[in-house]
């Protein structure tokens, strides 16, 4: 790989890690400010390019009017 595909794969793999960090950083502080542990801790530690912290935002946070229990 040398000249230009080898700058489109870095700028790829840039990109990629800054959507991942991204949509990551804003699952992990909604499921913390919730007290979801078991979602807080499976966003910190599978990477999947932001597939599962946005799948976590649009369906399983808790809704605003919603309060935290320790019971789901």
């Amino acid at each position: 790989m040398k000249g230009p595909l080898l700058i489109a794969f870095v700028i790829a793999i840039i990109l990629l890690t800054i959507w991942d960090g991204v949509w990551k950083l804003i699952a992990l502080w909604k499921s913390a400010r919730h007290d979801q542990l078991a979602w807080f801790i499976c966003l910190a530690i599978f990477n999947t390019v932001g597939i599962l912290p946005i799948l976590y935002i649009v369906f399983f946070q808790r809704g605003r009017g919603q309060t935290a229990s320790p019971h789901p």
